[in-house]
């Protein structure tokens, strides 16, 4: 629910914050005072379209700032804002918008930065403001069958089942229109798959192959000077060569080491490194010995593993960076051979599976129409109840449910509004035949309708509903709007004092002059100034004793009226 709006630089309005309450909020004022400014104001939180136009004259920017209360029925704007990471824990929703003169727009919701698109996702679930371009979308056949679909719960549960099963539907159907255009270049695919499967296999590769190939080619092409490098080490430590060995050396260390340790015990731990030292060694001349003596140059053989390498470095530069990159690409390679080999059975399977599905789609289909039947039945009677209490006694009115003769996205029926507005005359569809005026009354007659059933958004606006009507239709669609405001807070701009009776809070709003600028302020009315206010509207700027009593009688019927629409409510 609309708790406050705050508006500075919109147009007339400089600086005004107007609360609201539960119930019927009603806006009145003299003409050009700033009334529908007000609502516009309150579009710009909703995310409607604003401009650096609308920015009052002589400022840098315009701000609107409302503040939403929200209760255990917002489920669907509490997930919105979840996914959106926005804190609602605390039930309230404060909404920022501004524009600057650069045309600059910036949008918070509980202090997070939005963009429009989500601003106006926000919106939806708050306020549905009900206007001529509102009453428009009502024409369309989308928002015809959306009305319907809304009006039962359990046509709700079975939409929401259906969609479930088309989607399934659609989703076996794809997969079957991907293997039917597939299988046209099977043949082609095929003998490909086969030439790189054979590729593969006759090449015989085992993985870790190349690197064990890359270290051999290594050693072989450098096998002199390995040899070199062996014989010089080994000399080195053995002696072999002439001359002092390490070996030798070491072993004459040993010794006296030995010798010296008869006499003293000191150097014991020195001792000891050295004898672990010349056995190492000794080990290690004896692995260079036995490496040098079966080490061989084999130009055959390195040429020989120069054309292995030569073979993968062909395959992985066709089929990966390396062995294990190639036979992977094999195993995929074969897995599609495996597919293309079984297609007949998979088109076989895919096929039962799609029957299988059209069939629970045709049985959800059918649930869903006969459910779409009984509530058009009911929704067009009650709709055309409440036409006939807004001064229409001649209109007809009904929704057809007929097939579409195909499966949609949300069944296989086509839903249509027909109506007719005079005696005598055929029922056509309603975008064909409705004039301004008469969709204006539809559209209240089927908020009224489905106010008591629909909680999805918790405030309404009827911006000057009332345009063009008088006398015992005023009062029925006063009646009809205060009745909506036994189930959601609405707001309303009015000029009738049929429809002004029956506030439950009256907000007037007035344009002065100040410094040369006109500026527009709202302020709630007493009930003896709501009176007064009821007299200027139903008898002008001249009132008297009695149009101040026709005014009281006015309101204390309509307290009667309301108390009435509660006990049924």
């Amino acid at each position: 629910m609309l708790k406050t709006l705050t508006v500075w630089n919109f147009a007339l309005l400089e600086h005004v914050q107007v609360e609201f309450g539960p119930g019927l909020n009603i806006l009145t004022g003299e003409t050009g005072a700033g009334k529908s400014i007000l609502i516009d104001s309150l579009g710009a939180v909703l995310g409607h379209r604003v401009s650096a136009d609308n920015i009052r004259s002589g400022c840098d920017w315009l701000r609107v700032e409302a503040v939403f209360s929200l209760d255990e029925e917002s489920l669907g704007l509490h997930e919105f804002l979840t996914q959106q990471a926005i804190d609602d824990s605390e039930n309230m929703l404060i909404v920022t918008r501004q524009v600057t003169q650069n045309g600059r727009s910036t949008a918070l919701v509980n202090g997070c930065h939005v963009t429009l698109a989500t601003l106006k996702r926000i919106g939806s679930f708050l306020v549905d403001i009900h206007g001529q371009n509102e009453n428009l979308a009502l024409l369309k056949e989308e928002s015809q069958l959306h009305l319907l679909d809304t009006y039962d719960p359990d046509l709700s549960e079975a939409l929401a089942a259906y969609e479930c099963a088309y989607r399934a539907w659609v989703e076996q159907k794809k997969c079957y229109e991907e293997k039917q255009q597939a299988s046209r270049e099977y043949a082609q695919r095929l003998d490909m798959l086969h030439w790189q499967d054979k590729e593969i296999t006759d090449a015989g590769l085992r993985e870790g192959e190349d690197e064990e190939l890359e270290a051999e080619i290594r050693k072989l092409s450098h096998a002199e000077k390995i040899v070199g490098f062996v014989e010089e080490s080994y000399n080195l430590l053995d002696g072999s060569g002439g001359g002092l060995s390490v070996l030798a050396a070491l072993s004459q260390v040993r010794k006296d080491l030995g010798d010296m340790s008869r006499f003293d015990q000191s150097l014991a731990n020195a001792q000891k490194i050295v004898e672990e030292a010349f056995v190492s060694l000794q080990e290690a001349a004896y692995e260079l010995r036995d490496y040098g003596e079966n080490m061989e140059f084999r130009p055959e053989r390195l040429d020989k593993l120069q054309q292995r390498m030569d073979l993968i470095y062909r395959l992985c530069k066709k089929y990966g960076a390396t062995v294990s990159d190639v036979l992977a690409h094999q195993q995929k390679v074969q897995q599609e051979l495996l597919e293309i080999e079984n297609y007949d059975d998979d088109i076989a399977a895919l096929e039962k599976k799609i029957a299988a599905l059209e069939a629970e789609l045709s049985r959800k289909a059918k649930r869903l129409t006969e459910l779409r039947e009984a509530a058009a039945r009911d929704l067009s009677a009650a709709i055309h109840a409440q036409l006939l209490e807004l001064g229409m006694p001649q209109a007809r009115f009904y929704i057809a449910v007929t097939p579409a003769g195909q499966y949609g996205p949300h069944g296989s029926d086509e839903v249509a509004m027909y109506f007719s507005a005079n005696a005598g005359e055929q029922e056509k569809p309603l975008q064909k035949v409705a004039s301004g005026g008469e969709l204006s009354r539809i559209a209240l007659a089927i908020k009224t309708v489905a106010s008591s059933r629909d909680s999805s958004v918790p405030s309404m606006v009827f911006d000057e509903i009332d345009t063009g009507i008088g006398g015992r239709t005023a009062q029925m669609v006063a009646e009809r709007i205060a009745l909506v405001a036994q189930y959601k807070q609405v707001l309303c701009i009015t000029h009738l004092p049929q429809i002004a009776c029956m506030a439950d809070e009256h907000l007037y709003i007035s344009k002065g002059i100040e410094d040369n600028h006109a500026v527009t302020q709202v302020r709630p009315l007493s009930e003896r100034e709501q009176i007064s206010e009821i007299a200027r509207m139903a008898s002008g700027a001249d009132m008297t004793t009695a149009s101040i009593d026709n005014a009281r009688e006015m309101v204390l019927h309509a307290k009667l009226k309301k108390e009435s629409f509660r006990q049924q409510a």
